[in-house]
């Protein structure tokens, strides 16, 4: 499974000593995995605090309900029970987590016309319950088991109500309401447009319109989430150990709902087993696991179990969408209005931020002057959608990247060479969209090439015309080969912001603290990198923490693709503080004019005179308070800066996918001959971890392709309760991967960097897709709803399902 990369630019701040290697750019081994291999990592459950005592959750197996009462008295009477409550106990105590997690800027607002009405999250509801898995009552005991045998005991009326099964069943004018308090199931609106669409489409000489619907699936993290809390009485503070990636929201929501100042909630993350977004909100047990503590006076740890992750971690996807473009006789596209419905579930933790990415993504890397969108959001009995890998971009790019191989066909053209005629080109960079982004910027692509980027990768797998003639010849004997292709852009390192804290010990070593939260992409070995070159230093002289509030006072966390544009952005802010106060220091001690100094070799110097300079490590000792120190005036103690990265507006990273399938005509099988994807993300910092990072994205965009699905019932019964019908890609299911990276830097940071988490997941679902219609052309195929079932090829193909597998 190769990779390439096609350059390793440098920046202008890189011009420094050549004394110490660069370690931008390079494949530094990973500093986390020496204890991660050793078995020695500090995962959640790994927590283990002297009186800990456990919590088991009661949870709902209605999708709708009234809550009638609730009976905790034979519970709170079991063995080893310290504590049985309800909604109705701490609906006076605690308040709801706002429903708007993340707020969106009011230029934001001005672009996308929105109705909102998303509704904040009850902790544990009393009035009734809203999806299967939902919260009803805890019981809190001396270990698990006996907490898993009292929750047993808990007896509870619930009076079932009609459900919503499903964002259109929730249109309807006679729907029940998921919450009573508001008018309707409308959680929010958002339109935007450019141009004139509805002039555009009525005047285009081709017009076509299809449905498409991209399914529920969900992460799923090899560790599932978990909390532990401790209270210490002598200073009314809380300490949170949360499997989470976001450690700063986690501190604001249990602040803010046990009334306490911020500096006296610790929150942690330690090692995190994935989250993929599905850790990336906060959730009511965060907050529930911290008040126990603080009412019990006990540490309390609850660890969520595989099925509780399927029916109440956020789950993901859940699009239907209308797409209507019009297009010309050369298959250039003229204008596209997009209509789509987004399942929100109960709740929807991150606000509207899911459907405003894909507003703004459904173009993709297309030169399109006309595009209106029209986007619901609706509040239905499923468990809350919260983002998963992609986020909103996925769901969005299928529709569009099947809707131009559906325009190839309409015009009897190659989908390669619709697209390249489509594609914004190199020399309109920066290009403007014409749309607002999330952070309230007008969007405008930074840099890339798109069209190189196809052409790339469909040279990789041997060319065009090659694999046509290959397809015809397969044909000819009986052989169904296809070509799938699947193109992308993303917006990456949002803001707000990202904090960071650089300082230079008294051994001389630099000690680098961010709000970034890592779940295994390598933050640690990342972030050494980028300080190891910011000083000059060798890398072990670099010491990173993460994820730990006590560390930095204000940070944003690890969603979003972000971390390595904002984190390094912080970092170098942060060192450019210190830097000022390490000149005016050596300056000081060694006579000479800060314009004189130079970093090199991990030490200040006096240019072009060698052994004129003083060690970081001496700059440390003049720079201590105290009556001997060597301060110049004005100057403080310390060599300590923080910092906190505002970027400007997102980068934007991009990629082309393409994949040969053959079709086992018997079966309906998939067999995925070999899949490409060339990938931008400005600079790599770490081009093996950022190989790793396309690849296991890649793996699962497979996944939700061909196997995972979560599934409800008309009565909002969720069908999936674990890894037995929960399906997840193995190691024989992934195929031959190859993964480009062609490292354009972005202009909007010093370091020329981009996002990368998320990309990998995005394109599979339509590639695949575009890769079996191609195949069945002979049989007119045309799969637009995701997963690519065996059942639904078969059914193309012709064959009786029930019969033959009876």
């Amino acid at each position: 499974m190769p990779n390439r990369s096609m350059g390793n630019p440098r920046t202008e701040w890189e011009r420094m000593s050549k004394t110490i290697p660069f370690y931008i750019g390079q494949s530094v081994p990973r500093r986390e995995d020496r204890r991660l291999l050793l078995g020695e990592g500090a995962f959640i459950s790994d927590k283990k605090l002297a009186g800990m005592v456990h919590v088991a959750i009661a949870r709902s197996q209605y999708a709708h309900a009234t809550i009638k009462s609730v009976d905790l008295s034979a519970a709170a009477a079991s063995e080893g029970v310290l504590l049985a409550l309800c909604g109705a106990d701490i609906k006076d105590i605690l308040p709801p987590i706002s429903g708007m997690q993340v707020a969106a800027p009011k230029k934001w607002r001005d672009g996308m016309d929105p109705d909102i009405h998303i509704p904040d999250q009850t902790l544990i509801p009393h009035d009734k319950v809203r999806y299967v898995g939902e919260p009803f009552a805890l019981v809190v005991a001396d270990n698990r088991y006996l907490a898993e045998d009292a929750v047993e005991l808990i007896v509870a009326d619930l009076e079932p109500l009609t459900p919503v099964p499903n964002a259109e069943a929730a249109l309807l004018d006679n729907a029940p309401l998921v919450h009573d308090h508001l008018a309707g199931n409308l959680a929010a609106s958002l339109h935007a447009r450019k141009g004139d669409g509805a002039a555009a489409l009525g005047a285009a000489p081709h017009r076509l319109r299809r449905r498409f619907d991209h399914h529920r699936y969900a992460a799923m993290p090899m560790e599932c989430r978990g909390v532990v809390a401790d209270y210490d009485v002598r200073t009314d503070s809380l300490t949170v150990w949360s499997s989470t990636q976001v450690v700063h929201w986690v501190r604001r929501e249990v602040a803010t709902a046990l009334g306490m100042p911020e500096e006296r909630v610790r929150v942690i993350a330690p090692d995190v087993g994935g989250g993929f977004g599905g850790k990336g909100h906060v959730y009511p047990e965060d907050i529930l696991i911290a008040y126990l503590a603080r009412r019990l006076r006990r540490p309390i740890k609850w660890i969520e179990d595989r099925h509780e992750h399927i029916l109440n971690a956020a789950h993901s996807r859940d699009y239907v969408l209308d797409v209507e473009v019009g297009f010309d006789d050369d298959g250039r596209i003229l204008a596209v209005n997009n209509s789509f419905l987004v399942d929100s579930g109960a709740y929807s933790p991150v606000g509207a931020a899911i459907a405003g990415n894909s507003v703004v993504h459904f173009l993709g890397p297309y030169d399109i002057p006309h595009y209106e969108a029209d986007c619901k959001m609706m509040l239905t009995n499923r468990t809350p959608n919260a983002p998963y890998r992609g986020a909103g971009r996925p769901e969005v790019a299928f529709a569009m990247e099947r809707t131009i191989d559906l325009v190839a066909n309409a015009l009897d053209l190659d989908p390669a060479e619709v697209r390249l005629r489509n594609m914004i080109t190199a020399d309109q960079m920066p290009y403007k969209v014409g749309l607002v982004y999330r952070d309230g910027v007008s969007i405008e692509y930074d840099s890339g090439d798109y069209p190189k980027a196809l052409r790339t990768a469909l040279e990789e797998l041997g060319g065009l015309e090659a694999f046509r003639d290959r397809q015809r010849k397969a044909l000819a004997e009986g052989r169904y080969l296809g070509l799938g292709l699947g193109c992308y852009v993303e917006g990456t390192g949002i803001g707000p912001f990202e904090g960071a804290t650089v300082k230079i010990d008294p051994s001389g070593k630099i000690v680098v603290a961010v709000g970034a939260c890592p779940q295994g992409q390598g933050h640690e070995t990342a972030f050494a990198q980028v300080a190891a070159d910011i000083w000059g230093v060798p890398i072990e002289d670099v010491f990173v923490s993460v994820a730990d509030t006590s560390q930095v006072t204000m940070g944003y966390g690890t969603i979003a693709s972000r971390s390595a544009v904002t984190a390094s952005g912080a970092i170098q802010e942060s060192s450019d503080k210190v830097k000022e106060k390490v000149f005016a220091i050596a300056g000081n001690v060694l006579e000479a004019s800060e314009s004189d100094l130079e970093l090199r070799g991990g030490r200040i110097g006096i240019k072009g005179v060698p052994e004129m300079s003083m060690t970081l490590k001496e700059v440390a000792k003049a720079a201590q308070p105290g009556w001997i120190h060597q301060r110049p005036e004005g100057i403080e103690a310390g060599l300590e800066g923080t910092a906190y990265y505002e970027p400007p507006t997102v980068t934007w990273s991009y990629a082309a996918n393409a994949a040969i399938v053959e079709i086992d005509t018997d079966t309906g099988q998939i067999r995925i001959e070999r899949y490409v994807e060339v990938h931008d993300a400005g600079t790599l910092i770490n081009p093996a971890m950022a190989d790793g990072q396309v690849r296991g994205g890649l793996v699962q965009g497979l996944g939700g392709a061909l196997f995972e699905q979560i599934s409800y019932d008309d009565q909002g019964q969720l069908l999936v309760g674990s890894f037995m019908d929960y399906l997840l890609p193995t190691a024989s299911d992934v195929p031959p991967i190859t993964v480009i990276h062609m490292e354009t830097p972005s202009p909007l940071n010093a370091f020329g960097f981009k996002g990368l988490g998320e990309g990998g997941a995005i394109a599979p679902p339509v590639v695949i897709a575009n890769a079996v219609c191609d195949a069945l052309k002979p049989f007119k195929a045309e799969i637009n709803a995701t997963p690519v079932r065996w059942e639904t090829i078969a059914a193309i193909l012709g064959h009786d399902i029930a019969n033959e597998t009876a």
